[in-house]
């Protein structure tokens, strides 16, 4: 440290540490022609360099600050100077004006919003303050005007145009910036000693006698170590292996830490952009919940391309990037996982480039089944932010989650598809049917006296009971039905319990007249108990041998009233290897199907016989399993999230209910002048059918609200909604039903999509792709 630097205590300079390897400009979402040349040329420049140094502001307004390492000791250097070690393993940081500002006039920038209305101000007011976070005034002005004024004054116009855009992307597009004449204080110099206190022989930067003067004082304990107006940087004695910690959270890297312009302390964890990625992914994408590694790889690359592309965008304020979903949500060294560093280092220097450049790499969770054309959301008309499915071509994203059976169900005609279940589970609890080819022919034919005195020992064993005699009259109704009665209850029940004109009650029949007396009491009690049913004429045709199903459908009503079909119901989670994974507790039990299985789907409210059925995960299912641990029975019920690759999200489909009054509230800054709130219509959609157009109705006019502020206006998590309207006795409005999916902006990779598609086999690279459209993956360092 043989060296002294000049610091300056303008902002602009203060924070050009590293500026010779990352170039630092305030980029904005959608560049203007003047600088869209400075920043294709400072991409193309992030290419060809080494692995950047990116600057997370962890804290941007704080009075003290406590770092803390589990290592021996912390050090400390200015700037860019040597390290040295600080004996101690815990300082606190404070911040202490040294001079005033100097004399004359300063010129600072103010963003603000005018209005005419005050009442209308408090409103915008009201919302700048919950949506942007930042400290609001309004005043009126000398002319009458009502004048919302937006955070601090900024030193600078990039500062204040920084919030502008900001504020522009969240819909306050009629914020401007506005020169603010400001007269500074007398200026007195500090005296030297003071801004110059050393314990640890950390060298200290020389002080400019130009502007304000604030100190950046560190202690450990009540013992002052240094005090400088220059960033302090602290790191571990043992880095990289053992992470510096600010509230409470180990970092990788250096916390850096500088007085600002507000005279309170930001804090700026400064790392590696590969040791940052591995902050972000796991944040960004769970890899508990997703847990498939290209997937995770493709989110590291689009995370690390974010960065890359958008260094610099909070340069004036002497960082970067934020930890938070207004960049990417970074949570340090403590959120790591195995499987994310390691979707990290198979991408390491990996970025996603359109004609050689970074992209602009936006990513939404969940995007309802399509994502959508950047300038629909972002006013970013970009080549590569096309709106795509969220699937690979249908068929063959179906595919691989289908399973067949050998079974051949030949049912057409109507009410085969019910009769074709019924002898499907009585055949899998031990009834003798021939079930490989399942026909009407078949089911509505008449059984041998054989087959009857099969099922029936089948249902007297199920009951507990002898196996009753049975005569060569039994294919006809009447003597099945006292042979069945014998069969369940070892008795003629009906014959005790029921006398004559119960009998006569319970038989409403046509051609009831033509059972035999011996055989009515035991017809009567089936009929009643809904173990017995009539043909479509209202008959019994007690002199015909009946058909197959009928016999069937007595026995199946008579296993169910008993509970004897052992059917388990679960949701399927996934599948895999030829497997059903099912989702039980908290954990998957693997399933596997019989190569005959019987498969059934639901469709309305009936379950039809199928040949194959795709189980693409979240379907409710119906099953039985053999003594070997086979599926031989599955009753699918068909997912409500359809089949794109982010049907595994919570947020595939939502629906929310607002009142007329809470949607007038939501949009009260953007119905100004349209009196009161009488409906809401759609007035365009985009590629992804998102609502990209809203047409306002009051009783004094109508206006529009178009792009991506729609949905953060109305409050919903998505813009991919249709609309509902409840009426009241007079034919108003009172309240909208929002039935929408996804969540999010909609643009770029759908993240729970990504892992769909990696489930299908699809490498990082080609889920990158299947999003970005024209892009390449390129090598940066």
């Amino acid at each position: 440290m043989s060296f002294v630097l000049i610091f300056s205590l303008f902002v602009s300079a203060v924070f050009f540490t590293n500026a010779q390897t990352r170039p630092r400009q305030v980029e904005t979402n959608a560049p203007t022609a003047n600088n869209q040349n400075q920043t294709q040329t400072s991409n193309q420049s992030k290419i060809s360099k080494g692995e950047p140094i990116v600057r997370i502001g962890l804290a941007t307004s704080v009075s003290s600050v406590t770092i803390t390492t589990t290592a021996a000791s912390l050090n400390a250097s200015i700037l860019d100077g040597q390290p040295a070690n600080l004996s101690t393993a815990r300082v606190r940081v404070d911040v202490r004006n040294l001079r005033p500002l100097p004399t004359g006039k300063g010129t600072t920038y103010q963003v603000e919003i005018a209005d005419n209305d005050k009442e209308d101000a408090d409103l915008i007011a009201a919302d700048v303050r919950e949506q942007a976070g930042e400290k609001v005034t309004v005043a009126q002005d000398e002319k009458g005007i009502w004048r919302i004024a937006i955070g601090e004054a900024k030193p600078s116009q990039a500062e204040a145009e920084e919030l502008r855009a900001r504020l522009d992307l969240l819909g306050f597009d009629e914020a401007n910036v506005v020169i603010k004449e400001s007269k500074t204080i007398e200026n007195t110099e500090a005296k030297a000693n003071t801004a110059n206190t050393n314990k640890n022989n950390v060298q200290l930067a020389s002080v400019s006698t130009a502007g304000p003067l604030r100190e950046v004082a560190v202690y450990a304990t009540s013992t002052k170590l240094l005090g400088t107006p220059a960033p302090v940087s602290f790191g571990s004695d043992l880095e990289p292996n053992t992470p510096v910690r600010f509230g409470g959270k180990p970092y990788r890297g250096r916390l850096e830490v500088f007085a600002n312009n507000r005279g309170s302390l930001t804090v700026v964890n400064v790392l590696s952009m590969e040791d940052y990625v591995r902050g972000v992914v796991p944040n960004e994408l769970s890899p508990g919940g997703y847990p498939q590694i290209e997937a995770l790889k493709a989110q590291a690359v689009a995370a690390r391309t974010y960065a890359i592309k958008n260094i610099g965008q909070f340069s004036s304020q002497g960082f970067d990037l934020l930890p938070t979903t207004r960049s990417q949500v970074y949570r340090g060294y403590s959120s790591e996982h195995g499987l994310t560093n390691r979707a990290v280092a198979e991408t390491s220097g990996v970025v996603a480039t359109y004609n050689g450049e970074p992209i602009n790499a936006y990513y939404t969770s969940t995007c309802g089944g399509r994502t959508e054309d950047g300038e629909n959301i972002f006013k970013e008309n970009v080549p590569y932010l096309r709106g795509r499915e969220c699937s690979v071509e249908a068929k063959a994203q179906i595919a691989p989650y289908t399973f067949k059976t050998s079974r051949e169900i030949d049912i057409r005609g109507e009410g085969g598809a019910g009769r074709a279940r019924i002898a499907a589970l009585l055949a899998i609890h031990g009834f003798q049917i021939n079930a490989s080819r399942l026909t009407d022919a078949w089911l509505s034919s008449s059984p041998n006296t054989n087959e009857i005195r099969s099922w029936l020992s089948m249902i007297s064993a199920k009951y507990q009971q002898p196996v009753p005699q049975i005569s060569d009259d039994a294919t006809r109704l009447p003597a099945f039905s006292s042979a069945l009665a014998r069969a369940v209850y070892g008795e003629s029940r009906a014959d005790v319990l029921f006398d004559n004109a119960d009998v006569e009650y319970l038989l409403p029949i046509s051609d009831a007249d033509e059972i035999p007396a011996q055989n009515r009491a035991d017809v009567a009690m089936f009929l009643r108990d809904g173990v017995l049913c009539v043909y479509a004429d209202a008959s019994l045709k007690p002199r015909e041998a009946m058909p197959r199903w009928m016999v069937f459908n007595a026995l199946y009503r008579l296993m169910e009233k008993k509970n004897l079909f052992q059917l388990q119901k679960a949701n399927i989670n996934q599948t895999k290897d030829n497997r059903i994974m099912l989702r039980v507790g908290k954990s998957d039990t693997p399933l596997n199907l019989s190569s005959d299985v019987f498969l059934f789907r639901l469709i309305g409210d009936g379950s039809f016989p199928v040949a194959k059925v795709a189980l693409m995960g979240s379907e409710a299912v119906t099953y039985h399993t053999n003594s070997s641990g086979q599926v031989d029975f599955l009753e699918v019920r068909p997912s409500p999230n359809g089949a794109s690759a982010e049907r595994m999200s919570p947020f595939t489909n939502w629906a929310k209910e607002v009142s007329l009054g809470g949607v007038q509230s939501n949009l009260r800054r953007w119905s100004k002048g349209i009196g009161t709130l009488t409906d809401i219509r759609v007035v365009r959609r985009g590629y992804s059918r998102r609502v990209v157009d809203l047409q306002l109705v009051g009783t004094n006019g109508i206006t529009n609200i178009r792009g991506g502020i729609i949905r953060s206006a109305l409050r919903l998590r998505e813009q991919l909604f249709v609309i509902d309207r409840r009426y009241n006795a007079d034919g108003r409005v009172t309240s909208f039903v929002f039935t929408g999916r996804g969540w999010g902006h909609g643009v770029g990779l759908c993240q729970v999509g990504a892992y769909g598609l990696a489930k299908l086999g699809l490498k990082y690279d080609k889920i990158l792709k299947a999003y970005y459209t024209g892009i390449e993956m390129t090598k940066m360092y």
